[in-house]
């Protein structure tokens, strides 16, 4: 591409893109180079580098430390641009605490279906229980109508996930393209879930480039076979100074 770095916004999911899926989430592994290749592509884009996750913000920043990102957790609830840290508190969603106890005594009998409790999000995974899939998914859509209208079910790998309406990826990386330094700037969003689809559409509506991990149905333009393939790129990137991939790479 013929566009410098400054023109350029990057937007990076974590589970699945900037690190491999794992059967329990808190097993995840970063490759030890990954933080300060991020570090110095953040430099290298004038500070326009944001990591967005489904994950909360302390658990990112405990996986990248001594480093610190732009960074949007839990699809958005929570968000740190410049310093500046928005959180979401669990206390302001008491349905969803007592819906948090309840799926844990659904699914204790349910061996490999786990609970991960996100404090404003709750999470069921069943990677190490794939029959259990249709319960897992009946347990999400049963709580979800009992929670109402501010709540959701968001599908992702062997995962569903109940969150408030407001968050998505998409709404959050509009926010962020409205703050200095993304304001104005190409944007590229980086992602391999069912969770990162709406996104992709949002930098599709500005012109940006999505980019999918892995396998599926996708509206991204580009396609990577794998993160440690996407963490090859972004090295190059970081060290040689010219984006490694555009729409030829579909």
């Amino acid at each position: 591409m013929d566009e410098t770095n400054e023109n350029f916004a990057l937007f990076l999911d974590f589970d699945g893109t900037l690190v491999d899926i794992v059967e329990r989430p808190d097993a995840v592994a970063v490759d030890p180079a990954l933080p300060k290749v991020l570090t110095d592509l953040q430099e290298r884009l004038g500070g326009a580098l944001a990591i967005i996750s489904g994950r909360p913000i302390a658990f990112l920043d405990g996986r990248l430390a001594p480093h610190e990102f732009d960074i949007a957790g839990l699809h958005g609830l929570e968000q740190r641009i410049a310093g500046r840290l928005s959180m979401c508190d669990p206390d302001e969603h008491p349905v969803l605490r007592d819906m948090v106890e309840r799926l844990k005594q659904i699914v204790a009998g349910k061996e490999g279906v786990l609970i991960e409790d996100k404090g404003c999000s709750v999470a069921i995974h069943w990677r190490l229980a794939p029959h259990e899939k249709e319960f897992a998914l009946a347990t999400a859509h049963a709580a979800m109508e009992a929670l109402g209208h501010d709540y959701r079910v968001q599908h992702g790998k062997a995962v569903a996930e109940i969150l408030p309406s407001a968050a998505g990826k998409g709404k959050v990386i509009e926010r962020f393209l409205h703050e200095a330094p993304y304001r104005g700037r190409r944007p590229i969003f980086i992602g391999d879930d069912l969770t990162d689809e709406n996104g992709f559409k949002a930098v599709n509506a500005h012109g940006g480039l999505s980019v999918r991990i892995g396998g599926g149905e996708t509206i991204a333009k580009v396609r990577l076979g794998t993160p440690a393939e996407l963490r090859r790129c972004l090295s190059a990137w970081a060290s040689e100074g010219s984006l490694p991939f555009d729409e030829g790479n579909s």
